[in-house]
């Protein structure tokens, strides 16, 4: 039986809503919609690569991600206001890059980079997740764009790559959390893997009440069940022209 505020299923995910081609300035740009959180992602490229990588031959891939005051019930300063990025910031920055780079031969771009932009517009939980499956198909938009300006010979693109959130809440192990169920949850893991089903990213932490072997197991296999779905989805919206 459904024990959530929406009313789903333990192993049901929000709606799921990918729409390409947003922004009629980026190389690739999608807004993807999951439930009440809404993140549009914008993938740059750029005809170099930070100092570290200069003169190898070899790209990069990187992320910067924000959420815009109202995306929340609360106004959120923006934090070039501040004058400094939160270091929950840079966490999800740092783990969006670290996904898209695992499934895309760096080499192949030769000495560019993309940057994907994420810009929460509505938070609802899983910011994170969102931007991580929306960015793969900014970026793959992009790479597809870069081929057709003839300035990559071979596709980069490794796999696919996409998230999702699980938890355990009132006891119980859930897909996809909204933003009341991750408030309470007494465990929050985020799950990101590959199209060939191999694990990029396990986050995984008890915020009240410790997990057993058993309740991981039973997490990572609703995870694996929401990420078959947000592959399919983002396969689908490919297909179709823009």
């Amino acid at each position: 039986m459904a024990n959530r505020p929406d009313g789903r299923q333990l192993d049901e995910m929000r709606p799921v809503k990918i729409t390409r081609s947003v922004s009629p300035y980026a190389e690739g740009s999608v807004l993807i919609e999951i439930g009440g959180t809404h993140v549009m992602c914008t993938a740059t490229v750029e005809e170099s690569v930070p100092p570290f990588l200069r003169g190898q031959g070899n790209g990069w891939v990187t992320a910067e991600y924000g959420m815009l005051p109202r995306s929340s019930s609360i106004r959120i300063p923006r934090e070039s206001a501040t004058g400094r990025i939160k270091g929950r910031t840079h966490e999800i920055q740092r783990l969006i890059g670290r996904s898209l780079r695992a499934v895309i031969d760096l080499a192949c771009l030769g000495e560019r980079q993309i940057i994907l932009d994420c810009d929460v517009l509505q938070a609802d939980g899983g910011t994170r997740t969102a931007s991580i499956t929306g960015s793969w198909v900014a970026m793959a938009d992009a790479v597809r764009w870069m081929s057709e300006k003839n300035m990559i010979r071979k596709d980069p693109l490794l796999d696919q790559v996409a998230a999702v959130s699980i938890g355990i809440s009132d006891g119980l192990p859930v897909l996809d959390l909204c933003y009341e169920e991750d408030s309470r949850a007494d465990v929050d893991l985020n799950l990101v893997m590959t199209g060939t089903g191999c694990f990029v990213e396990l986050q995984g932490t008890a915020e009240s009440v410790p997990f057993t072997d058993d309740q991981l197991a039973q997490m990572i296999t609703l995870g694996k069940k929401g990420i078959a779905e947000l592959l399919a989805i983002q396969k689908r919206v490919r297909e179709n022209p823009l």
